[in-house]
């Protein structure tokens, strides 16, 4: 049950997330200081990075703030310490600042193509802007958490008898 409630709860947050995206990235293209610097036709790739923005922070951080809390008495888990919880929000705010940068970008295409090629293209831009990140070897950076053991419980009584 409380399993079905969370995946509710994270899809809802999703969804309504990836329309709040629409809703901000629609507003800075049409009623800010971007205005200007954004062409009639490369609007839609802001819009398609909303998607990504709010879908992306909408999935993540309901799952981040459920860490804070996970386990009960009688069964512990792995819990996310605070400042693991603000690294990681933090991570996904950059990276949702990424996402509206390489948006932005795409949308520049609007001068050059029509309105329908800036989209198919935007959606590959966008889209696939996330692999040079993957790539990099982040643990080498010290950014990882590399001696934890995602939803495996610390017990030294885990390994057998002893």
């Amino acid at each position: 049950m409380a399993f079905a409630a969370g995946f509710v709860l994270v899809l809802a947050a999703m969804t309504l997330g990836a329309f709040a995206g629409v809703a901000l990235t629609t507003g800075l293209a049409d009623d800010s200081f971007l205005s200007h610097a954004v062409p009639e036709d490369g609007r839609s790739s802001l819009v398609i990075g909303g998607i990504g923005v709010g879908g992306l922070t909408g999935l993540l951080l309901p799952l981040i703030l459920m860490g804070l809390v996970r386990g009960t008495e009688r069964k512990p888990r792995r819990r996310l310490r605070p400042t693991e919880a603000f690294r990681n929000t933090l991570a996904l705010l950059s990276f949702d600042v990424y996402l509206l940068l390489v948006s932005a970008i795409a949308a520049q295409l609007g001068r050059f193509l029509p309105e329908g090629l800036t989209t198919v293209l935007s959606v590959f831009a966008i889209g696939f802007s996330w692999m040079p990140l993957a790539l990099i070897p982040w643990e080498r950076f010290g950014l990882t958490d590399t001696g934890a053991r995602l939803g495996a419980a610390d017990d030294s009584d885990s390994h057998g008898p002893g």
